[in-house]
């Protein structure tokens, strides 16, 4: 089975290289590694191009994204990674045994800060385990056959990977690998994690009540540059 990885960016200059500079041992044991570009205008995709084996362009948004990524992927297992996401030591292992066993999966959490996150990414893994719901943040994988059942990812604004992850329980619940990625407080910082807990768990009971996705997008702050 070969693994693709798919990165999907926004105005991502700042971080970009350094991103894709932690893919370079898995692009060296053969890992397809795809940016997919939704529209920068800080020059993220020219500085993505000489460390990613495929630089792609697409409307914005995450799951419109995403999708391109997998079509144009060669492999027939797919990891969908954030760039502010950091894989652990041979994820690509742990992913490929993994898909041999479960259709779908995700791995657990860390954030790149302390204080109070440091209790925020055990209970967001927790949750994951017992609602067989995954996110983003936890680099969410799974096998060609799998993406394409479930119908890809929703091109909605927000919760594009709540959706999918719904989509993909009908099949099976998620290999929750212990392993942990890292990935970046910076939201959390910014707004307060209280503040932004609260604000998820409102979003996505209103979500899961029906409300518009662009709406609940604009509340969460999707209006901005970054992605």
């Amino acid at each position: 089975m070969k693994l693709s990885i798919i990165m999907p960016v926004l105005n991502e200059a700042a971080g970009i290289e350094a991103a894709l500079r932690t893919l370079a041992p898995y692009r060296a044991r053969g890992i397809e590694v795809i940016v997919v570009d939704g529209g920068s205008s800080d020059g993220t995709a020219e500085l993505a191009r000489p460390l990613a084996d495929r630089v792609l362009s697409a409307p914005r948004g995450r799951g419109t994204q995403m999708n391109a990524g997998a079509a144009a992927a060669g492999g027939d297992a797919l990891l969908f990674l954030h760039a502010d996401t950091r894989l652990p030591d041979e994820a690509d292992r742990l992913v490929l045994d993994g898909l041999s066993r479960r259709a779908w999966g995700r791995f657990d959490v860390r954030f790149d800060a302390g204080g109070w996150l440091r209790l925020v990414a055990p209970t967001m893994n927790v949750r994951s385990r017992l609602t067989g719901i995954a996110t983003g943040d936890q680099a969410m994988f799974m096998t060609r056959a799998a993406f394409d059942q479930a119908g890809g990812f929703p091109e909605i604004a927000l919760m594009e990977d709540i959706a999918l992850s719904a989509r993909l329980k009908r099949r099976g619940r998620p290999l929750c690998l212990s392993a942990r990625v890292t990935t970046s407080g910076r939201r959390w910082r910014s707004h307060g994690t209280l503040r932004t807990i609260l604000l998820m768990w409102r979003l996505r009971l209103a979500f899961f009540l029906g409300s518009d996705p662009g709406e609940l997008a604009r509340q969460y702050g999707y209006a901005g540059a970054k992605h």
